[in-house]
Parts: C-alpha cells; structure tokens; sequence
C-alpha cells in the first residue's frame, strides 16, 4: 500500500490529529512540520508533547488503598493482621489507609508506552531525550506488563479528562505495533497491524466530515432493524462507521483499510462479499425508516487505495438505492486527500 513512506508517515500523523482533535491545537503545530523517517519516531514526538503538555496541567492522581505494618497507628488498624502480628510478638499494628498518589493505571499506562519507546533502536536520539526529560516526573509511577492492560475498564471522569487522548494514542501504540519476539521479549513492529489502521481509517474519515464538511451532519448511527412486528430481541447491532446526513439525504459509509481491496479467484476481481452484504443491509434498512416521505438514501464502501493493478470504482443501482464503491489515496499530499473527501459529498449532496 505505501508508495511514497515519508508522505504516507505524514499522513498518518494528520489523520491522528483529526482522530485526536486535541492535536490540532498550537501545542503540536511544530510536530506537524517536521519530516519523520519512520512511525516510531512520529509516536515519540507526539506522545512527548503530550506528556509535557499534561505535566503543565499536573499529573492526575487519585487515592490508592494500603496495607502495611507500622510502629503507630496510620488510617484505620486491620484486626486480624495486628493480631497477627501480636502472635508473633511484634511491636507494629497492621493498618489500612488511603494514599494521594500519581502511581495509579494512567499514568502507569503513560511510562510504559514512553519507555518502550525510548528503549527501541529505531527512535532516533533527540526524540529519545525528549521523552526522557518527560520520565523524571515519573520516578514515584510503575511500569506494566502491556499484555496485562485492561483497555475496557479505564473510564474517564471530569478529573482525568485531559488523559483521553494521551492514553487512546497509547493503546494504538501498544496494541498496534506492539509484537512479542521468540525468548518472550517485546519489540515494535515496523508497522501498525491493519485492525489498528482500520480503526484510526474509520475515526479519520468521521472526524474530517465533522470539522470540514458543516454543510452535512456527522455521525456514527446506529440503524434500527426495519421489522414488521417490531420485535428485535436478540438481533445485532448496525452500527454505522460514518453517517452524513442533509435532511433527508443520507449517505452511509463503511470505511475499510485492507491489505487487498478486492477477493481474487481464477484471476477474476470481486468485491468482498460480506462487505458488499453490509452495506446493503445498512442501507436498505435505514431507508425504511423514512416510510412513504420524500428521501434519499446511499451506502458506499470506502477503501484505503492499495498498490494493486485493479482498484474498485463502480456505482450500483440496488432495489432503488445507489451503493458505490470507490478508493481513498492515502499516498497523495494531505489536500488532495482532503479534496477526494469533499468531492464524494459534492457527488451525494449537490
């Protein structure tokens, strides 16, 4: 897929900020000039802006719970362990208290990403000494095992808001490029795996209609199932990547970042069927929501253009809806991506 790394490197880093509207603001602006060789540095230089930007606000710390043996009594004493303990004839009572500290899963999450970045060969020295700089505040915070981080339970509140980002960019940095090598030791992969990719392709899009596009509405809609009974137990969820709405113009999008674009059998080219299947079902079913009022609807099955001869581009006419099928050149400077975007809502919505 990458003709040209050092432009699709720079794209990767546009369409993080978009994912990441955070990093649109002045703070990054001189991240955003820089020419990076390669993803590992491009991650370093932002995590580290990142993290001095949270270090300026003040790391986000909340009350962990203690046990220890102590000569005096400290919070509240545990019974049984200074029982124990007054078995065994020692002078200490066995207490429980809550400590103020920054030693706590975020900012865990935050030194573990950092770290393994600054131990790769492949993260050149000056993004290096920036995270370092960054890790001397981080003398009292643990490091963790990746592979033991429950990314589901972190839940963010008024207090730690500001680590949304920060941890969301870790996540895709330990879960994407993160491989573990033969003797049980970690490394990065050169690349981030295309569930990874498929997942910051999706947000980009939705997010650049977002901002960009106010001309349409942008959403990630679920889309009901369209039954006569009214009787959905146990039916799936549609949920839509990228949903633009105009009134009652719709244009539903399933984005999808794929080594190959196309199926190949007995060298004839196809679409993916399950992909061509779901568009179909999101659109059929979101245009019975209209019932019998004046509407359009439309699906699209939007790829990630790869190296490939053949590159889908086709329209369909399907039981009175249009399904298109077309290709985003992520190798093109950022405004002719951003061109490619805003003509398919010219295409839809004209």
């Amino acid at each position: 897929m990458i003709k040209d790394k050092s432009i699709f490197i720079k794209n990767i880093y546009y369409m993080l900020s978009y994912a990441f509207t955070i990093l649109k603001q002045e703070d990054y602006k001189d991240v955003a000039a820089e020419e990076f060789e390669n993803m590992h540095n491009l991650f370093a230089a932002i995590l580290a802006k990142g993290i001095g930007r949270q270090l300026k606000q003040g790391l986000y710390r909340e009350y962990l719970s203690h046990k220890e043996n102590l000569a005096a009594v400290h919070g509240k004493i545990d019974m049984p362990g200074t029982i124990r303990n007054q078995l065994a004839r020692k002078r200490v009572l066995t207490c429980e208290y809550d400590d103020l500290s920054e030693n706590n899963l975020l900012n865990q999450i935050l030194k573990t990403t950092a770290m393994f970045l600054i131990r790769h060969g492949r993260v050149e020295q000056k993004y290096k000494n920036d995270l370092k700089r960054e890790m001397l505040f981080f003398t009292n915070v643990e490091t963790l095992a990746p592979g033991t981080i429950r990314w589901s339970d972190i839940r963010f509140h008024r207090h730690n808001s500001t680590y949304r980002m920060l941890i969301s960019l870790c996540h895709f940095v330990l879960e994407g490029m993160l491989l573990t090598t033969e003797n049980g030791e970690y490394k990065l992969a050169s690349f981030i795996d295309q569930q990874q990719m498929n997942r910051l392709y999706e947000k980009f899009i939705l997010e650049y209609y977002a901002q960009e596009c106010p001309e349409v509405k942008a959403t990630a809609s679920q889309i009901p199932w369209a039954v006569d009974d009214g009787v959905r137990t146990m039916l799936p969820l549609m949920q839509s990547d990228i949903m633009l709405t105009r009134g009652s113009e719709v244009l539903i999008i399933d984005a999808k970042y794929y080594t190959h674009t196309t199926q190949t059998q007995y060298d004839v080219h196809t679409l993916h069927s399950g992909n061509l299947y779901q568009i179909f079902t999101y659109v059929k079913n979101k245009d019975m929501e209209y019932g019998e009022e004046p509407h359009k609807v439309s699906g699209m099955l939007l790829y990630a253009a790869t190296d490939e001869a053949v590159q889908p581009n086709n329209s369909y006419q399907m039981s009175g809806n249009r399904i298109s099928v077309r290709t985003l050149d992520l190798n093109s400077n950022f405004s002719e991506i951003a061109a490619q975007l805003n003509q398919i809502v010219d295409e839809h919505f004209s």
